[in-house]
């Protein structure tokens, strides 16, 4: 018969930006220990707000099955001595077992043989099983931080209050640290910090919501959507889409409402951005626009509780958020006094990092390889990307990003307009740091792209040369990220370029900084890239297409991306596995390769003769398509060989005794091999 397992563990407010993830391990540990202790169960549900974490799983066995186990102990010749007797090893490890050392057996491994012990274990209740492990689910929440309160030794996210844990409404009795479960729960903080009993989930949703408090954080976030959408309707605007935002508020409030306040308009002379910033990350604000997107003088806040006077909320909110925008519009006022151009004399006393020298010394950097990149790419914007490079990491020094480092490069676009820098120029400042996440938003402009690329890449470059390399998930300085960000930058302006010439070129520029091998940091990067480049494929491709694909070649990304979406193509062929065996024999056969030229002279079969003609017209063909850059052409050229070479396979012996026969044999299959190798290695490939 199965039953309903509910855990609510209350607590101080829990920082907003835990929950999410601690929702996730919370199911993630319950499920391994009821995975572990053979107890079936059905839907796994979990729940939080800023005071309680809820864990709801139904459908859970009323016990354990019972269960037949075998337990291997040590070594035949080890538990027996010569004359058959059982020694202190047989006999502790009957003992840890609770079984008669006549109830050992002897059982036939690889290693030998070993002696064993099989038992039927009755299965326990669920209720007392549960005992043990919901307290191991509490302790075991991995939170970022967590802390002690009190003289107890038990940790959290913060103290806890209260723990209602029951299994089919009956309370699962154990202690975390000096709280005890139960089964009452308690309101609302501030509008109902009652006490109230649980008999179940359902119960309890419906005395939550008597109480004050919506447990469910989809629910609240529509909620929240719903009621700033409302809000903003009525004041003759619409909410500045942020879900980032919404996501974070639902998070903070146990009962939401929203309210609409409003600042002097003359703040709106003060850079958007700025604005919105400064209500979203100081305040929780949404932001409001008109009907073409134009920034309203409003915001909506959302309480955690319902107010007698709204008036007064507002007002509040109103008095800090002017105090906000008016240190805002003075930073704003104040770093335009000193031009962009003026500021990157002070990059020399912001220390970028101790092994790899200061900000200036980092620009300089960059703005010599941004102007290769250039000289390379775009030779006509080559003036454009160098000023781009020197002045955008100015505003690191301004009074708006000091208070708003979010900010950087927005605020270097405003104040080099406000400096009368080239609109273009100005761009490329802000689009430098794009994109600044995963999947974000990427430079528009081939100004911005190429600082981007250059920037990233020497904070690559240099942390590599030093030996600061991300390690598991740790990557505090977010190398990750810059690779990806690259990677998704040359594909995405279709850069044809070099990977490892343009790693040389930076690791050139670090030459005084090295404390490495520059050829071994040299391959650790590139690998660096690799590994990054096959995990962002491998999301819109087969993962062994890319493989193949990023082993054969990878030093131009651009071309790289081609032969994967080429060979994913081809792939679609309905005679691709068998092409796929083929390559792969010869591949096998051939491994390193012979380096000598086809001796027609020695053919002796007319397997021999046509495989050769074919190959060097598929030859010819091939190589004006890869020249062409059509790869899919090319895949399809090579694929005409596939008769010829199983003909060849069935009719001549490759590896023949006569080493001049099997060497001219293997010539023409390395020349084969040579075709495609270039393009994908088919060893790699599933067919």
């Amino acid at each position: 018969m199965s039953k309903e397992l509910f855990l609510e563990i209350g607590a101080e407010e829990i920082p907003a930006g835990f929950l999410p993830k601690a929702m996730v391990d919370m199911q993630l540990l319950l499920k391994k220990e009821l995975d572990g202790a053979r107890i079936d169960y059905g839907e796994v549900r979990t729940l939080a707000t800023p005071r309680r974490l809820v864990l709801l799983v139904r459908g859970v066995a009323e016990r354990q099955p019972d269960a037949q186990i075998s337990a291997m102990g040590p070594a035949a010749k080890v538990a027996y001595d010569s004359e058959g007797k059982p020694t202190r090893a047989a006999e502790g490890f009957a003992r840890g077992q609770g079984v008669d050392i006549s109830e050992l057996t002897l059982v036939t491994t690889e290693k030998g043989e070993y002696i064993s012990v099989s038992k039927r274990m009755v299965g326990r209740p669920t209720a007392e099983l549960l005992a043990e492990i919901l307290p191991r689910i509490i302790v075991g929440i991995p939170f970022r931080k967590s802390m002690r309160w009190g003289d107890l030794e038990v940790r959290f996210a913060r103290p806890i209050h209260w723990i209602v844990a029951l299994f089919d409404g009956v309370v699962v009795p154990f202690a975390f640290g000096n709280v005890k479960s139960g089964s009452i729960s308690r309101g609302h903080r501030f509008m109902a910090n009652l006490p109230f009993k649980v008999t179940g989930f359902d119960s309890y949703l419906e005395a939550c919501e008597r109480h004050f408090v919506i447990p469910d954080p989809e629910r609240r976030k529509e909620i929240i959507r719903r009621e700033v959408e409302n809000v903003a309707s009525a004041a003759g605007g619409a909410v500045l889409a942020d879900e980032g935002l919404l996501e974070q508020v639902t998070y903070l409030v146990e009962y939401p409402t929203a309210v609409l306040g409003s600042f002097p308009s003359d703040f709106l002379k003060v850079p958007r951005e700025v604005l919105i910033t400064s209500m979203r990350e100081h305040q929780r604000y949404f932001s409001l626009v008109d009907e073409k997107g134009r920034l309203l003088p409003n915001f909506i806040t959302i309480n955690n509780t319902l107010t007698e006077n709204p008036d007064v909320v507002v007002k509040g909110n109103e008095r800090v958020l002017r105090a906000r925008l008016s240190d805002a519009r003075f930073f704003f006022e104040e770093d335009k006094k000193v031009s962009l151009e003026q500021r990157v004399e002070a990059l020399k006393n912001v220390m970028y990092h101790a092994r790899l020298g200061s900000s200036y010394e980092k620009m300089e950097r960059f703005r010599t390889l941004a102007g290769q990149l250039a000289e390379e790419l775009r030779p006509e914007i080559k003036a454009a990307v160098s000023r781009t490079a020197f002045l955008c990491k100015a505003d690191l020094v301004t009074g708006m990003v000091g208070e708003f480092p979010e900010l950087q490069g927005v605020m270097g676009r405003e104040y080099a307009l406000a400096s009368c820098e080239d609109a273009e120029v100005a761009r490329g400042i802000q689009e430098h740091y794009l994109p600044v996440q995963a999947g974000g938003e990427l430079p528009a402009s081939d100004i911005g792209a190429l600082v981007s690329i250059a920037d990233k890449l020497d904070t690559i470059c240099g942390c590599f040369s030093v030996g600061l390399i991300p390690t598991g998930t740790a990557d505090p300085y977010a190398l990750r990220r810059s690779a990806l960000g690259i990677i998704n930058i040359i594909l995405d302006r279709g850069y044809t370029l070099s990977l490892e010439a343009l790693i040389t070129a930076s690791l050139g520029l670090l030459q005084t900084k090295l404390n490495r091998d520059a050829a071994e940091v040299l391959s650790d990067i590139l690998e660096f890239f690799r590994g990054r480049f096959v995990n962002l494929m491998a999301a819109s491709f087969p993962s062994d297409l890319v493989e193949a694909v990023a082993i054969a070649s990878f030093d131009d990304l651009k071309e790289t991306a081609a032969k994967i979406e080429a060979l994913a193509e081809f792939r679609n062929r309905p005679d691709f596995a068998q092409l796929a065996v083929t390559f792969k024999r010869v591949c096998n056969i051939v491994k390193g390769g012979v380096d000598i030229v086809v001796d027609k002279q020695l053919f002796q079969d007319r397997a021999e003769t046509e495989l050769f003609g074919t190959f060097l017209t598929v030859s010819q063909n091939v190589g004006q398509n890869v020249a062409a850059r059509d790869y899919l052409a090319a895949l399809t050229d090579i694929a005409s060989l596939r008769a010829s070479v199983d003909f060849f396979f069935d009719s001549v012996m490759v590896m023949s005794d006569d080493e001049s026969l099997r060497n001219n044999r293997l010539a023409l299959l390395t020349g084969i091999a040579g075709l495609f190798s270039n393009i994908a290695d088919f060893a790699k490939i599933s067919a």
